[in-house]
């Protein structure tokens, strides 16, 4: 294992990557954040024990940039790890490769904190769509929430963390969870990252959809489970047609 921190100030966002192997895709998400006109944030790059190229990178790295170069058994291994070494009060996640839209935006976003607010969430663009958030029942039909488009309150996870065991829609699982929970929320119509348009979760094989049936018999009851994989069955039908 090998940590690279400093003693810090409690930051207004903790900004998490987590990486494997994507020098170049981290690279340009490190860029979109040094440009960015708000600078009361870390950034804690979650590395999973990359090749000798990224370790020598992120060792490179100066403050606000940390980092941690462990095995992990994930993606959201790896998040979790990043909020426990987190120090700021709203935590965002960044896959390595997506970048914010634009340098005003962590600015932009942040004038929407309050501390009677959990999520902030807003829009995410692909290059040929935009992905429209919505934190409503939609997310019992669909996956109407992107993490690239929310900024979680710290408090959030004193709760919650996310579920390992799900491979691909962990964060679609804390979104219900929230969701159940009635956590308060501000959605606001600004377009918040630029993400790549492929990764598992962009494949829409059957795996997909069967994580997404489980998570939601699992937070309701087996009862329904045939109307979840009924829809799941549509859903997945649907996108190979």
């Amino acid at each position: 294992m090998f940590i690279l921190t400093s003693i810090l100030i409690e930051p207004k966002i903790s900004i998490i990557i987590p990486v494997l192997n994507n020098l170049s895709g981290l690279q340009k998400s490190i860029k979109s954040i040094q440009i960015q006109t708000f600078t009361d944030f870390e950034v804690w790059i979650i590395d999973g024990k990359s090749s000798q190229e990224t370790q020598h990178y992120l060792q490179n790295l100066k403050p606000p940039f940390h980092f941690l170069s462990e095995n992990d058994t994930g993606i959201y291994d790896a998040m979790n790890k990043g909020i426990s070494l987190s120090k700021g009060e709203w935590i965002y996640f960044l896959g390595a490769g997506d970048c914010f839209e634009n340098a005003q935006i962590l600015k932009e976003v942040s004038t929407f904190f309050s501390s009677d607010i959990k999520i902030v969430f807003g829009n995410v663009r692909y290059k040929n769509q935009q992905f429209k958030s919505s934190f409503s029942r939609l997310l019992w039909i669909k996956n109407s929430m992107h993490h690239q488009g929310i900024f979680y309150q710290k408090l959030v996870f004193e709760k919650h963390r996310f579920t390992t065991k799900y491979k691909i829609l962990s964060d679609y699982e804390l979104n219900l969870k929230l969701l159940i929970d009635k956590v308060t929320s501000k959605r606001i119509l600004k377009t918040i990252a630029f993400c790549e348009d492929f990764g598992v979760s962009k494949k829409y094989d059957w795996s997909l959809y069967e994580e997404e049936i489980a998570i939601k018999s699992d937070l309701t009851t087996v009862a329904f489970y045939p109307l979840f994989l009924i829809l799941g069955l549509f859903k997945f039908l649907f996108k190979k047609i």
